[in-house]
């Protein structure tokens, strides 16, 4: 049982990340790589804080300077150098690495005697129990947040640059500055999923970001088939879906391992997975 109460915990740490996939690549129809150097920053950035004893309350807001800052650079040089999106994720990214790097001054930064989100706060007597009642709020306090702000007229005109870019600039709209505002909130979240994996596990690590893109694009995937299957309109609804598929993603993982599958093939295990999830609605659609 603990088994899956620690993936299930995973799948809440990595809900920030499919929250910014969704948003980078549902709203906007950007497919942003600087998600792994934004995640691996967000938990450099943490550890670095948390060891030398920074009050816990402005941990998360540099967490999310931090990533928004990212996720802006790469939007500026997509909309004002007129690069590709992708190629700008990956220059980001490529940078961030290096960043990361001298910012930890070494690989590995162990959380060795430091308090964290999950120590400070004390809801349960179980360490696992109380993990989870406090990502769940943390997560439902993101979820609501990002709800609020879609529901506003800012959030409509956000969802509807990816619409119809054209028609949307027609009204007067800078849809350059929309799609910076956006790509800086998607890393922004993912950071924050590397500020809470990072105290979840107790150190941050240079290569902890790596492929972690597949992770977001996973859980979007599998919220975007229940959303096809369940034809869901409501943005609240999706939002769950996305977080459900942050969870179940995390879950297919730990029933691989628990079932015996190599660890050192996790990684082609992922790949094959999301594959799978892809190819289903096309294999349905071929079918009809």
């Amino acid at each position: 049982m603990d088994f899956y109460l620690t993936a299930l915990l995973q799948g809440l740490c990595f809900s920030g990340i499919a929250l910014g996939i969704y948003i980078s690549m549902k709203i906007f129809n950007i497919p942003d790589i600087t998600t792994d150097g934004s995640y691996t920053l967000g938990g450099v950035v943490s550890a670095i804080l948390l060891t030398r004893h920074i009050p816990g309350y402005l941990i998360l807001p540099a967490v999310l300077f931090a990533g928004g800052l990212a996720g802006a650079i790469t939007g500026l040089i997509h909309t004002k150098l007129k690069i590709n999106p992708l190629l700008a994720g990956i220059l980001v990214m490529t940078a961030l690495y290096s960043v990361n790097l001298t910012l930890m001054g070494r690989s590995n930064l162990p959380l060795i005697g430091t308090s964290s989100i999950f120590t400070l706060i004390q809801i349960a007597t179980n360490i696992n129990q109380n993990t989870f009642w406090i990502l769940l709020l943390f997560v439902g306090a993101i979820t609501l947040l990002i709800g609020y702000l879609l529901k506003t007229d800012f959030g409509i005109a956000m969802r509807a640059t990816g619409n119809s870019e054209s028609m949307i600039r027609a009204l007067g709209v800078n849809t350059d500055r929309m799609k910076i505002i956006g790509l800086a909130l998607a890393n922004a979240l993912t950071a924050v999923s590397g500020y809470l994996i990072t105290q979840f596990q107790g150190f941050a690590d240079i290569s902890m970001g790596i492929g972690i893109v597949i992770v977001g694009l996973g859980s979007v995937i599998i919220a975007e088939t229940l959303i096809g299957w369940l034809h869901i309109t409501s943005v609240w609804m999706i939002l769950l879906l996305v977080l459900a598929g942050a969870i179940i993603f995390q879950l297919v993982l730990a029933l691989t391992l628990y079932i015996g599958v190599d660890a050192n093939l996790l990684k082609l295990v992922t790949a094959v997975f999301v594959l799978l999830i892809v190819s289903l609605p096309r294999l349905n659609h071929i079918k009809d």
